[in-house]
């Protein structure tokens, strides 16, 4: 294929970039070269090695690699930087974790009168709504949407669709916080209809608490 060609000659021209220390021609060549052929081996390899070596990005690599092998699970070179970058990996998240675990305790530790925890739910809650609404398209900012929700007052120049879908989230996560929050049993399918009902009822009454019949995307919203 005419691509798959022009993707190796890219490769070439990454690994020499790469070899005389001009790392940032190199990383658009194999930029360049994934971008025509996202499943060739070497490509993949090749710029793994590379991020790891000049970026010390071993996720990254670790993730080329595992497609390397998913489409050639014979790669020699593939498979031997997989089984040393899996391990890393492994650890890092292993860590990652631990850190967690350690916030979550902390957190927990902290008595739920504790007015700077208040402000830290409050804060997390318009966070919420603000990044939820904007992975379907909603182009409020964060600001306006903690607006909307404090005084309830609509933000000019904003559709009123945009506006009810916040609306719509607020009743939802209010739904949740009162009714199943601290319910022992199970969530049921009627639960779930229960909370997208009000999560569309502002914005489509019709269809909420309704299975969806048509697909949908996901907009442009860079999510936290």
């Amino acid at each position: 294929k005419a691509r798959d060609s022009e993707a190796v000659v890219s490769l070439n021209a990454a690994l020499e970039m790469k070899k005389v220390g001009k790392t940032d021609k190199a990383l658009k060549l194999f930029q360049h070269a994934f971008a025509l052929s996202p499943k060739h081996a070497d490509i993949l390899n090749h710029y793994g090695e590379f991020l790891e070596d000049t970026k010390n990005d071993v996720v990254k690599a670790d993730q080329l690699y595992t497609l390397a092998l998913t489409n050639y699970p014979e790669h020699r070179d593939a498979l031997m930087n997989r089984q040393r970058t899996a391990s890393i990996v492994e650890n890092m998240d292993r860590e990652m974790l631990r850190k967690i675990d350690e916030k979550r305790d902390a957190l927990s530790s902290i008595p739920e009168n504790n007015s700077a925890l208040r402000r830290a739910k409050k804060e997390a809650y318009f966070q919420h709504i603000y990044h939820t609404v904007g992975i379907e398209g909603n182009t409020m900012t964060l600001q306006q949407t903690r607006s909307i929700l404090e005084t309830r007052i609509a933000v000019s120049g904003k559709s009123i669709d945009e506006h009810n879908e916040i609306l719509g989230l607020d009743a939802a996560m209010k739904y949740i916080n009162s009714t199943l929050l601290y319910r022992l049993r199970d969530i049921t399918m009627g639960d779930i209809l229960e909370i997208h009902k009000r999560v569309l009822g502002h914005v489509d009454p019709v269809e909420g608490g309704h299975f969806r019949r048509t697909q949908v995307y996901v907009g442009g919203h860079i999510p936290p």
